[in-house]
Order: structure tokens, then C-alpha cells, then sequence
């Protein structure tokens, strides 16, 4: 069994080897005989003219696989010459063949065999014809390394290897993209390792430090971090006098200034936290009617609405800065009358600050107001709403009988709010249909209301 297979295989790779040979044979010789014989018609039916056109053609291929631009009326012996400069012999046949008539056939068989030679042994060997420029140039807008696809991006100086085999002009080469890639890279994200976490209760030192990072750099992403790290711990007690004792008010608070939202409404974070301290009250007092306007004209109904809004609040928990704020009288009714549903419950909180303070009240009902404001005394609000806006209204009423404005009616237009709530009589009847409301604790803050009358 051992020499039957041995004998088997030694069968089998003769096959293999057999057909291997006849594959080149086809793919090569027998191209070429084909050709010939082609030729020895295409010949046998020209005169002496068609021979130099034979000639062409065989100048016509060289060109083709060397990828050079060919002129069609140029003359034969210049352009054979042009290509096969390192062939003398090739020359001299040419030469001879334009002299003499007889034999003429077989000169131009041999010729066309060891031009065809010459072509394809200067292909392999990389080898370009004519005016083609071998140079490579990086472009211009890509990077090297490290594009995409991990290498460099080379163009030609020159045209297009590779021409047609008829010999026909390429045309103008398709132009690379010159779209130029991102040369920098935003560094909001991941570029800057900060050195401690949002949420890290810091000591003196480390705040100090945060505090310089915040003061030396304009990336929105550092600020950001670093507002929402002074915001965190400055909601502990022992942090507020250690962030203002640094220096740190003036510096989160020269970020008012910002066009980024993000970045203001962190900064009216961290005041508003830093706001509970008395001490800090007194720091951030300098820029509280620039809060307060620029909470005014900001998008409506915001973050950065609300987190201004917030800190005006808390400014105002006090009587010792309402005065500063109160030319934002009639912005603040005409913002609890536009705003959603947070927005009123948080000026209407602002409000009442204000109406706990007796010596406010003239300032306060001698504001214009929206008409459209009495229709905060539906039912259809909800509890929040409805406990605010009666607190706001008993406060009120209670502030004008103990400042004794009442006799003083004349002094108030019929587009103030002391005119509203107090001589119009449709307050009174929108609070009386409140009695019956379906919720006990609007039901008994109304019958309170109603009791002070």
C-alpha cells in the first residue's frame, strides 16, 4: 500500500505541474502567437504605408504600459526613440526597414516582437516613459502619521499612471478631496485632569487651589468643574467663610459676565450657596442688581432664569438689600405672569420676601402690574400656587392697613397693584369662591384671608 500511494501522489503533482504549464502557456505564449498571427494578416492586406502604422501601434503599446501621453501626428522615429533610448539595435532595424521595400513584413514582426519585449521588461522593472514624474508629495491637509487608515495620504506631481492602450490623452486627473481635517481639538473634554472630584469637601488649601484654576483659565469645561466643586463645598458653613476669607467671591462672580448659560448658571449656584452667610451677603450685595438683570432678560423659564432667581431670593431673605432691587418691581410681576410653573412658585416666593418688609409696601402696590394677574386665584392652580399667591395677598393687605394707605387711594393708578387687590373688589370675590375648594389647606388659608377683610 506504501508504493501504491507514493506512486499516487507522484501522478498527481505530474497533472498539477502539466496544467500549471499550460495555464502560462494560454496566458502568455499563446497570446502572443495569436497576436502574430493577427498581425500577418492585418500586413498581408497593407502596403508599405500601413507597415509604418504598424510601427505606431507597437509605439502606441509601449506608451500604454509605461502610462505615457501620446501625440497622435507626431513621426515614428522620434517617438521610438523617445522610449527605447537604451536600444540601438532597434534603431538600426527601423532604419533599414524605411529603406528597403523587400522583407519589409518580417522587419516589422521582429520589430514589434523586441518592442513588446522592451515594454514588458521596463514594466517589471518600474520603470516610467516620457514626461511622467515619478516624484510623491505629501498633501497638504492631511496629516502623516496617523490619518485615517493609519498612513500617509501621497498624491503625484505628475498625471496618472497606467494610460489606455489605444494611446488616447488621459484628460485632467481626478482631484483629490481638500477638505482639511480637524487640526485641533476642543479641549472641553478630557484634556485637563482636575485635581480633585465635584463632590470632595475640601480644606483652605485645596479650595485655594481650585480657586486659582478658576481665576487663570477661559475653557468653559475647567470653569464648569471648578464652579460646580466651589458650589458643593460651599454648601458647608465652615467652607463659606473659608472661600470668602480666599478671595473667592470676586472671582466666581466675575463670571456673570459670561455668554455661556452653563457657566452662569453654575456661578449663581455657588453664590446662592455661598449667599446663606451673612458675612457673604455683604461681598455679593456689589452684584446683585447685574444678577438681577440679567435674570430679567434671559430666556424665559431657564436654568439660568431659575438659578438667578434663586439667589435673588435668598439676597432677599433679609430687609438690609430689598431696597436694591426694588426698580425690578413691575419685571417681577410681569415674569409671575409669563412664566411656567416653577417660574411662579419661585418669584412668587421673591415677592413675598419683599411684602414682609412694611417699608417696601408703598414701593411694591404703586407698581404696574398685568391684569391678566388675578386669574392666579382660579382653582384650577395648584396647591402651591394658590397658598402663595394668598400669602402674597394677606401680606399685603395687612402692610397697607399698618402703613395706613388705605386713605391714601388717590396716589395709586388703576394699573397698580394697589388698585388690583385692593379698590377693584375682584381679588375679594376670585378668594371667596376659594372656600370651597376641594384641598383643606388652601380651604382654611382662604377662610384666614378672608377674616382679616
Amino acid at each position: 500500500m506504501g508504493r501504491t500511494r507514493e506512486a499516487g501522489c507522484v501522478a498527481a503533482g505530474v497533472v498539477i505541474g502539466a496544467g500549471a504549464c499550460y495555464c502560462v502557456y494560454k496566458l502568455t505564449w499563446g497570446r502572443d502567437e495569436n497576436e502574430k498571427i493577427l498581425d500577418e494578416d492585418e500586413e498581408s492586406m497593407d502596403t508599405s504605408e500601413t507597415g509604418v502604422e504598424t510601427v505606431k501601434g507597437a509605439k502606441a503599446n509601449v506608451g500604454a504600459g509605461s502610462g505615457a501621453k501620446l501625440h497622435g501626428d507626431s513621426k515614428v522615429k522620434p517617438e521610438v526613440s523617445l522610449g527605447l533610448e537604451n536600444c540601438p539595435g532597434v534603431k538600426e532595424k527601423v532604419h533599414s526597414g524605411s529603406h528597403s521595400g523587400g522583407g519589409l513584413e518580417a522587419k516589422a514582426k521582429a520589430l514589434f516582437n523586441m518592442l513588446k519585449e522592451q515594454a514588458s521588461t521596463k514594466a517589471g522593472k518600474g520603470v516610467r516613459m516620457g514626461i511622467i514624474s515619478g516624484n510623491r508629495t505629501l498633501a497638504p491637509s492631511l496629516p502623516c502619521p496617523g490619518g485615517r487608515g493609519g498612513g500617509c495620504h501621497p498624491t503625484r506631481s505628475g498625471s496618472r499612471a497606467g494610460g489606455k492602450a489605444n494611446g488616447k490623452s488621459k484628460g485632467k486627473a481626478r482631484s483629490k478631496s481638500t477638505r482639511a481635517p480637524a487640526t485641533t481639538w476642543p479641549v472641553r473634554r478630557g484634556k485637563f485632569n482636575f485635581p480633585y472630584k465635584i463632590d470632595d469637601i475640601l480644606s483652605a488649601p485645596d479650595l485655594q487651589k481650585v480657586l486659582n484654576i478658576l481665576e487663570r483659565t477661559n475653557d468653559p469645561f475647567i470653569q464648569e468643574v471648578a464652579l460646580v466643586t466651589l458650589g458643593n463645598n460651599a454648601a458647608y458653613s465652615f467652607n463659606q467663610n473659608a472661600i470668602r476669607e480666599l478671595g473667592g467671591v470676586p472671582i466666581i462672580a466675575k463670571l456673570i459676565k459670561t455668554k455661556d448659560p452653563i457657566i452662569r448658571e453654575k456661578t449663581y449656584n455657588a453664590l446662592n450657596n455661598l449667599s446663606v452667610n451673612a458675612e457673604n451677603q455683604g461681598k455679593i450685595k456689589t452684584y446683585i442688581s447685574q444678577v438681577c438683570d440679567d435674570t430679567m432678560v434671559c430666556r424665559l423659564d431657564s436654568a439660568v432664569q431659575m438659578a438667578g432667581l434663586r439667589l435673588l431670593t435668598n439676597m432677599t431673605v433679609t430687609n438690609h438689600y430689598q431696597h436694591l432691587l426694588s426698580y425690578s418691581f413691575p419685571d417681577f410681576f410681569a415674569l409671575l405672569f409669563l412664566g411656567n410653573h416653577f417660574t411662579k412658585i419661585q418669584i412668587m416666593k421673591l415677592i413675598i420676601n419683599f411684602t414682609e418688609n412694611p417699608a417696601m409696601t408703598r414701593e411694591l402696590v404703586s407698581c404696574k402690574v398685568p391684569s391678566e394677574l388675578i386669574s392666579l386665584f382660579n382653582k384650577e392652580w395648584d396647591r402651591e400656587i394658590l397658598l402663595n399667591i394668598l400669602t402674597l395677598f394677606e401680606n399685603i393687605n395687612d402692610n397697607i392697613k399698618s402703613e395706613g394707605l388705605a386713605s391714601s387711594r388717590k396716589e395709586f393708578s388703576r394699573s397698580s397693584l394697589f388698585f388690583l387687590f385692593k379698590e377693584s373688589g375682584v381679588c375679594v370675590k376670585k378668594i371667596k369662591a376659594l372656600a370651597n375648594h376641594n384641598d383643606l389647606v388652601v380651604k382654611v388659608k382662604v377662610l384666614k384671608v378672608l377674616t382679616k377683610l
